[in-house]
């Protein structure tokens, strides 16, 4: 990959970030009121990149925080996929080019490490699409079977500490305009893959389990549990 000039890369992170901001807006003002849940979110340290923060942003946010820190990079991007808990692929393309050189997918922290199936998934997306590479992202860490699945299959791993690298070795500059984009707003509370709104948070009249829910309920009954979003 060819390096870009400064003063391009900065120009590409602000206009990525602009996007980007603009298009969560833009569903945020069309979802229907919801309850302040804002005491129930974790005093998180948003000054700087961390991994705690990177743990707890929503699997929307790090998708569009992926997406972005390629995007900077100078790639092209296209999402495709149905855009559930990390089920989109992020196809990368080169500037000038419309073959495709990588499929990048997301996975957002859980309190398991990510196992051997979303592997294989992307490896079966990969040779679909015919590209070079497939990379799978999270903000936790990978079991030894994924990571021994990846190294037979030619798919990189990355895990949150080495997110952290790679955002660590942009300019300080555009690691910084990432850090406001992935922290502007709530980017805590999940989001509802069904119907692009943040979700609520509900407790089980019957055991008082806490859980993540879509406000449109019941039309749409679509729930979180397990994610660490239900820390208080």
């Amino acid at each position: 990959m060819d390096l870009k000039p400064p003063t391009f890369l900065a120009n590409v992170a602000r206009a990525v970030v602009a996007r980007l901001s603009f298009h969560r807006k833009a569903e945020e003002a069309s979802a229907p009121r919801r309850p302040d849940y804002g005491p129930l979110l974790p005093k998180l340290d948003t000054s700087t990149w961390n991994l705690e923060l990177l743990k707890h942003l929503e699997w929307r946010r790090f998708e569009e925080l992926c997406v972005a820190y390629y995007e900077t990079l100078g790639l092209k991007t296209r999402i495709s996929g149905t855009g559930t808990e990390g089920g989109v692929d992020i196809v990368l393309y080169e500037t000038r080019s419309d073959e495709p050189v990588s499929i990048a997918r997301c996975k957002a922290w859980e309190p398991y490490r990510v196992g051997v199936k979303p592997v294989r998934e992307l490896r079966r997306a990969v040779t679909e699409a015919k590209a070079a590479e497939g990379v799978l992202l999270t903000a936790g860490r990978f079991s030894q079977e994924a990571r021994d699945y990846a190294a037979s299959e030619g798919i990189r791993l990355i895990d949150g500490a080495a997110l952290l690298e790679m955002i660590g070795a942009l300019p300080p500059e555009h690691a910084a305009s990432l850090l406001r984009f992935a922290t502007e707003g709530d980017f805590i509370t999940p989001t509802c893959p069904l119907c692009s709104i943040k979700m609520v948070q509900r407790q089980s009249t019957k055991d008082g389990w806490k859980f993540w829910g879509c406000p449109n309920y019941p039309v749409c009954k679509k729930t979180f549990a397990g994610t660490p979003f239900a820390r208080e």
